[in-house]
């Protein structure tokens, strides 16, 4: 099993930035891509970003590229998300979530089904 604990989430004013960091413990998630996804008030859950298991293919929605940047440190067994020029939009909750399936790639790591483990989520709030 593994458990997923994000932080780094909180109150900022549009425009800010904030950095989520999220740690794997139980088992080691070094060979699993890896994601974040997050959830507004009142919408469903959307894919933010997510990084294969060495960082060589990476992928964001549209509405985050060029702001957020996804990255790992698989000796930490952390994935971070560095989020700059925060919008209203970007407000909700964000969630961490690991693949326990070495082989899932390309675009597919776009959705939910390809993540078995998910963290509790941390709360992101940009101020307009």
């Amino acid at each position: 099993q593994v458990q997923l604990v994000e932080s780094g989430g909180g109150l900022v004013q549009a425009g800010g930035s904030l950095r989520l960091s999220c740690a794997a413990s139980g088992r080691t998630v070094r060979s699993y891509p890896m994601g974040w996804f997050r959830q507004a008030p009142g919408k469903e859950r959307e894919f933010v970003a997510a990084i294969s298991w060495n960082g060589g293919a990476i992928y964001y929605a549209d509405s985050v590229k060029g702001r957020f940047t996804i990255s790992r440190d698989n000796a930490k067994n952390t994935v971070y998300l560095e989020m700059n020029d925060l919008k209203p939009e970007d407000t909700a909750v964000y969630y961490c979530a690991a693949s326990g399936n070495p082989y899932f790639s390309g675009s597919a790591l776009r959705e939910e089904y390809v993540y078995t483990y998910w963290g509790q989520g941390t709360q992101v709030t940009a101020s307009s």
